[in-house]
């Protein structure tokens, strides 16, 4: 017989406890309205309408799908224990696949061939690194250069003389087609167009993530739920995420940790190859050299901002979309910004202070005030500015998320079969 003794005046419990994973979920729902809520403070303020127009928000969720891939990519492998720096590398063999395949048997075909390319190159990846305890990465930066190389002289031989084609790009693809919710697409671009506030940049955002969404762009959103599911919910992907926590401690409870690290590596580059599909089938309907544009690079800076999981990644790729597509909309709209950057660094200031580090707060202000000084005395910013906005948007972010970051254990680390560590 048992007994249960209760803590004397402890009430008991109406309800379970929430999951952390439900708590994280909510917080990027109520950072992502108040972050909605300023911009449209600043569309008041400025009268600048791109910042949350259907057009704007259509073209970040594209420009986020290749970034999202890529980080996706880099999580599946650092979940492992294995940093792949070669995910730049592996969309460039996407982009070829699809290009050589896309234009003589369709954009199907051509996805299926990117995502094998960008697998093959994981594979060699997973060769080098697991199998031979190359550095992970002296092996990532050299399947960056071998995929370079080797698109260069396939295009040159298989692009030169057809069609449409040439010694750096390939004949046009066929578009793919996409999908638009009729009656939510008219409705929210019928209210996007009042210009009210709040109300009518909600419907912006509804509008522009409902009308002419290509499949590819819901594929990847699959691959984001499904990789949260498989990696957090299941078996498998608690065997996986320790390959790169304790490799040792789990290859004692007989996880066959080099194959499951195997088989996340080659998902990392089957989903690189995915983004890199991205780019030339819907992007521009065409395999060009050099239309990565190291989005490979800015896809490990989204999956370290998401602190290696696939909630914030998706965040990250979100926002690093979003200062892209504003960029593209002219000089206009990131003056705009500027005045939206020193609100958040004024609100980070002050959270700062609130924490007793009067330093850190200090500088923040600090930086706020000239940006808005700025803000005050231009009315728009030089295109070289606009250009590299997305950039300084990457270094600026992760070094303000840098303080909160824990990666896995063992990433990086190279395992040893048979050695006892």
């Amino acid at each position: 017989m048992s007994t249960t003794v209760a803590q004397a005046g402890a009430p008991a419990p109406d309800r379970a406890p929430r999951r952390p994973g439900s708590a994280k979920m909510w917080r990027l729902i109520y950072l992502g309205t108040l972050l909605l809520l300023l911009l449209s403070v600043v569309r008041a303020l400025t009268g600048v309408a791109n910042l949350t127009a259907a057009g704007t928000v259509a073209a970040a969720l594209g420009l986020s799908v290749p970034i999202a891939m890529a980080g996706l990519g880099g999580l599946w492998a650092e979940r492992a224990g294995v940093v792949n720096i070669g995910l730049e590398g592996m969309m460039i063999l996407g982009t070829f696949g699809a290009g050589w395949a896309g234009y003589q048997w369709g954009p199907w075909v051509g996805l299926l061939v990117a995502v094998m390319a960008g697998a093959l190159g994981g594979l060699l990846h997973a060769l080098a690194t697991v199998t031979f305890a190359v550095d992970q990465i002296v092996s990532g930066v050299a399947i960056n250069i071998l995929a370079v190389g080797l698109t260069q002289f396939l295009a040159a031989e298989l692009f030169t003389g057809v069609p449409g084609g040439g010694g750096t790009q390939s004949p046009r693809i066929d578009t793919m087609g996409s999908v638009t919710l009729p009656f939510v697409s008219s409705a929210a671009e019928s209210v996007a167009s009042q210009g009210w506030f709040f109300i009518s940049d909600v419907a912006g955002v509804i509008a522009g993530l409902t009308t002419n969404v290509s499949y590819i762009t819901i594929i990847a959103l699959l691959c984001l739920v499904g990789s949260w599911w498989v990696l957090w919910r299941t078996a498998f992907g608690l065997r996986l995420r320790s390959c790169g926590e304790a490799p040792y401690a789990a290859a004692t409870l007989g996880v066959r940790v080099m194959r499951y690290k195997y088989i996340a590596v080659v998902m990392s580059g089957a989903l690189a190859g995915l983004g890199g599909a991205y780019l030339a089938i819907v992007a521009a309907q065409i395999y060009r050299e050099g239309q990565t544009a190291g989005r490979g690079y800015i896809g490990l800076a989204a999956m370290i901002f998401g602190n290696w999981r696939p909630g914030g990644l998706a965040a990250g790729a979100g926002l690093f979309g979003y200062m892209d597509a504003l960029q593209l909309r002219g000089g206009g709209a990131v003056h705009a910004l500027l005045l939206l950057t020193a609100i958040l660094l004024a609100a980070y200031a002050g959270w700062l202070f609130y924490k007793r580090k009067p330093v850190s707060a200090a500088i923040a202000l600090a930086i706020g005030i000239a940006v808005w000084f700025w803000y005050a005395s231009t009315e728009d910013v030089p295109p070289q500015v606009a250009f590299v906005t997305p950039y300084v948007a990457t270094l600026l972010v992760l070094s303000l998320a840098s303080q909160r970051l824990r990666m896995p254990a063992a990433d990086g680390k190279p395992y040893l079969k048979g050695e006892d560590h």
